[in-house]
């Protein structure tokens, strides 16, 4: 009998498999660990819902189609949803009690301020902190020299710094 995405044990190990490297694959694009997540959920859910009509070599495409897509419409989603926020806030006074800051909002300051990060500085980033690799062993995942990624990071570290002195 020939696998099939929708066999229990093919379908779990595409999800042990794929599951961790997709939340950071939305990661590095996002900033937003949580949402990585939960694109990640949504993503193997559509791989369950379409099971019978994709084989089993070509899960690994679907999952990161899926993915790269369900962020695309969460960023467009994003981005209506600030705007309709941004009218409601200046209609706020500066002093208001909403814009002391807390350690959930320092939280969420730093993931947009990582997520305001150029891709490809984000990226080193997220991997040297996130993933704990050397600059070496990202350089040779990017196919990049460690000079070209110790200046990502340069640049990614000094953009975050501006931005926490803002804050």
């Amino acid at each position: 009998m020939a696998k099939s995405v929708c066999q229990d044990k093919v379908y779990e190990s595409l999800f042990r498999t794929h599951a961790e490297p997709l939340i950071n694959y939305i990661y590095y694009k996002s900033g937003n660990y949580a949402k990585s997540e939960d694109i990640m959920q949504d993503t193997f859910a559509k791989l369950w819902q379409e099971c019978a009509k994709v084989a089993v070599d070509k899960a690994k495409s679907f999952l990161y189609t899926v993915a790269t897509n369900t962020f695309l419409n969460h960023v467009k989603h994003e981005k209506v949803v600030l705007k309709f926020e941004k009218k409601g806030h200046s209609q706020l006074s500066q002093e208001s009690p909403q814009y002391l800051l807390e350690e959930a909002e320092f939280k969420e300051k730093l993931e947009k301020a990582i997520a305001a990060l150029p891709e490809d500085q984000r990226i080193v980033f997220l991997m040297n902190r996130i993933d704990k690799l050397k600059y070496r062993e990202i350089a040779e995942k990017l196919d990049l020299s460690v000079k070209a990624i110790e200046k990502r990071m340069q640049k990614a570290l000094l953009q975050l710094r501006k931005v926490s002195q803002k804050l």
